[in-house]
């Protein structure tokens, strides 16, 4: 089978399709690929180091407003479909998948142009523009959460789950522990803020030091790249407790959630399919800067079925932050309960799930 995959601009479009990939890889020695997506975006650097050959189209995204912007806009997308058309005749693909982001918006439509079979993949509970202007052509659209289903027309959704699911299952959590520098034996919690980190949680943290201090269990704090120098900076100020580790990035993020008991962190679509996933109990934070304000409805899909707590960033503070964790973290059977809760909520064979679609399409093509 030959499979040609669009996704870009964020890690949430990106790694799911990676984990698609690795999975077909596992189940189809055969399975050829190529990776259409930008060059100035975040896949022309992570998708080469993954050896899986890359092709890219210049292509940027609608703005909201009325602007001369979104005239030129429509020049690309007719440019993108076109240099997208020649690439897919090159390839020649058995099916095409769109991940999310505004570069699969020219590829999936080209493909269904040349009458290609095409799924899109729906990470979050509130689609976006691409996903929703694609809906109209594609023949399938793949969701996560369940929320999504009434954007899109029904005949054409099912429910997958987000392929990174898959990949967090079956990893060693001491193994994850120790590469992080955490104890084995202490309750540990995990706080972070995506990829890139986020300054309200890292000001939440910083101010909360002294209180951790205090506490029975153990603090992961991952600040992000670009706020970890500043950060170090204010921690000298107040002193870092034994019982917090803080780190920039982790690479072995898979491992290291295999061990942990409780995570602090924004409600991105890939975040909540690996800790339910793994039954991991959360404290959300959605960011509030991001489309639809997708974020928050991410989290209540999680929250109104008591697989986590919901704290907005406009009431997130040292004493909110640690009053949350206290509440989980030091209450066993509340801690539990919500593991329970949380693993009903994951979808651990979603890249298999989607995988079956895909080559349903295909068999159905030929």
């Amino acid at each position: 089978m030959k499979i040609a995959v669009s996704g870009g601009g964020t890690g949430g479009h990106i790694y799911p399709a990676l984990a698609l990939i690795r999975e077909i890889q596992k189940e189809n020695k055969d399975a050829e690929f190529l990776y259409i997506g930008t060059k100035n975006g975040l896949e022309s650097k992570i998708v080469p180091r993954e050896k899986i050959p890359f092709k890219s189209i210049h292509i940027t995204g609608f703005k909201r407003k009325l602007s001369f912007e979104n005239v030129k806009t429509v020049f690309r997308f007719l440019k993108g479909v076109k240099d997208s058309k020649r690439i897919l005749k090159e390839f020649k693909p058995d099916i095409v998948i769109g991940t999310g982001g505004y570069v699969c918006g020219p590829v999936v439509y080209a493909a269904h142009k040349l009458k290609v079979p095409t799924i899109i993949h729906e990470q979050n509970s509130v689609p976006g523009l691409t996903n929703k202007f694609l809906s109209r052509y594609v023949n399938k659209i793949a969701i996560c959460f369940e929320e999504a289903r009434g954007y899109f027309p029904s005949e054409k959704v099912v429910f997958t789950g987000n392929p990174r699911a898959s990949e967090v299952i079956g990893n060693d959590g001491i193994k994850g522990r120790l590469s992080a520098g955490l104890s084995i034996t202490k309750p540990a919690v995990l706080i972070f803020g995506g990829s890139r980190g986020a300054r309200p949680i890292n000001e939440a943290v910083v101010k909360a030091l002294s209180e951790l201090a205090q506490k029975p269990y153990q603090v992961l704090y991952i600040t992000g790249d670009v706020h970890y120098a500043d950060v170090n900076k204010e921690v000298e100020l107040v002193g870092s407790p034994n019982n917090v580790i803080i780190k920039p990035f982790i690479h072995n993020m898979p491992e290291v959630l295999a061990g942990i008991d409780l995570v602090v962190s924004r409600a991105g679509a890939t975040t909540l399919a690996e800790i339910t996933s793994l039954g991991i109990p959360s404290i959300l934070v959605p960011s509030p800067y991001v489309t639809n304000n997708h974020q928050e409805k991410n989290a209540r899909s999680l929250s109104d079925h008591g697989a986590a707590e919901l704290l907005m960033e406009k009431d997130l503070n040292n004493k909110s932050l640690v009053n949350n964790i206290d509440r989980i973290l030091l209450d066993k059977d509340n801690l539990n309960e919500m593991k329970i809760k949380a693993k009903k909520l994951g979808v651990p064979d979603s890249a298999s799930r989607l995988y079956s679609e895909m080559k349903q399409l295909v068999l159905n093509k030929s």
